[in-house]
Parts: C-alpha cells; sequence; structure tokens
C-alpha cells in the first residue's frame, strides 16, 4: 500500500474509532433520561455518521477491499435515518429507537474502525474474536432501532407534510416523502438478510474454519 494512503487509513479509521467512542460516553451519560439522548448526541453523531460517506468512496476506488454495494447501503441506511428522520422528526428522537441504535451503532464502529486502525500496523488480532462476534446481536439491534425510529416520524411528516410536493403546482408533479419512508422500511426486508449474512460468512472465514480450508487447499495443490 501506498504509504500516503496507509498514513490516510490510519488516521480516518483511528479519528472515526475515537469519534464514536466520545458519542458512547454522551449516550451513557444520558441513560437516565434518554427523551434527552438525541439532544446531547446530536452534533458528533451527524459528524462521525456522515464522515462515513468516505468508505463508499474508498471502497469504489479500491483502495479499501470491500463490497461497494454492501458498503453503500451499510452507509447509506445509516446517514438516512440520521439526517431523514431523526433531524426532522422530534418524534423519532424521543423514541426508544434512539438509544437502541445508538448503542448498537457506536460498539460497533468503535470496534470496526479499531480494527482496521490496528489491521493497519498489525495488530488486528486484539479484537478480531469482537469485530466477529458481538455483530450477532448488535446488528439485530440496531436495525430494529432505527425501524422504530423511522415508523415513529410517520405521523409526524404525514401531518405536517415534511418534503412533500403537492399538487397542483408549476411542474405538474407529486411527491410525498412518507411513502419513501414506508419504502425504506420494506428495503430492508431483502437488503439486511444479505448484510448478515455477510458478516456470518466472514466470521466463517476469519474465525470458525480459515485455517482449515487453507489446510485443504494446500492438500489440493499438492
Amino acid at each position: 500500500m501506498n504509504p500516503a494512503v496507509k498514513l490516510y487509513l490510519f488516521l480516518f479509521n483511528l479519528s472515526l474509532s475515537v469519534g464514536w467512542a466520545y458519542i458512547l460516553y454522551l449516550t451513557h451519560t444520558q441513560r437516565a433520561d434518554t427523551s434527552k439522548m438525541w439532544y446531547h448526541v446530536q452534533f458528533p453523531l451527524k459528524i462521525f455518521q456522515t464522515a462515513a460517506i468516505l468508505e463508499v468512496l474508498h471502497a469504489a476506488t479500491g483502495i479499501v477491499k470491500s463490497n461497494v454495494f454492501l458498503t453503500f447501503f451499510q452507509v447509506l441506511s445509516r446517514v438516512f435515518v440520521l439526517w431523514c428522520v431523526l433531524d426532522i422528526s422530534p418524534p423519532s428522537q424521543v423514541c426508544i429507537g434512539v438509544p437502541m441504535l445508538l448503542i448498537a451503532w457506536c460498539i460497533t464502529e468503535i470496534i470496526r474502525y479499531g480494527y482496521y486502525f490496528l489491521n493497519i500496523i498489525g495488530m488486528a488480532q486484539i479484537i478480531v474474536y469482537l469485530r466477529y462476534t458481538l455483530f450477532i446481536a448488535l446488528y439485530p439491534i440496531g436495525v430494529t432501532g432505527e425501524l422504530l425510529c423511522i415508523y415513529a416520524s410517520l405521523p409526524y411528516v404525514n401531518n405536517h407534510n415534511i418534503w412533500s410536493i403537492e399538487m397542483p403546482n408549476a411542474l405538474n408533479f407529486s411527491f410525498n416523502f412518507y411513502y419513501i419512508l414506508v419504502m425504506s422500511m420494506l428495503m430492508y426486508i431483502p437488503i439486511f438478510p444479505q448484510l448478515y449474512l455477510h458478516m456470518f460468512a466472514q466470521r466463517r472465514k476469519i474465525i470458525g474454519g480459515g485455517s482449515s480450508s487453507k489446510k485443504e487447499s494446500e492438500a489440493k495443490s499438492k
């Protein structure tokens, strides 16, 4: 790897790991009153979650070996929930989905980015097991939290016509953001299992049987 690219990726992943650790700290401080949790975490959350868009560029340009489609959907779903649900809908900011997605997002990202920057310096084995095990519980918790937040936003978006365009107008065009939110919830049905099963496949490859597969391939080559 180009030394400049290697340094950039190290600093990028280290910064985001630290950033998510800070968000987790803020989340923990508000555990007694989750209704105020969004207010306290929204600024750093917007910075560090939006920064994840760069990961799609990393995958698309080939500087990291990641599936572009899976990376795009994972980042898009969270950015969508952040900016198109939580940021515009007060009811979603106080629903039970907020602490659920924050805890899941924070722990997942601390470990994931930690794994990435430690991997660059050859020390990723420290958290390999956490990286490929905790997702089993964290992914469903995070997705459930996201869906609950979207669901909580539906009445508010519908009643206030948020980001909607009604007829008649000069463009002779109508758009209802409420239905976009409903469609986004339905999109989880076909796509989330792919992300989840992909992580299980990675777990089997890295933790459960990677060495035996290697031995089998070596035996066949002989």
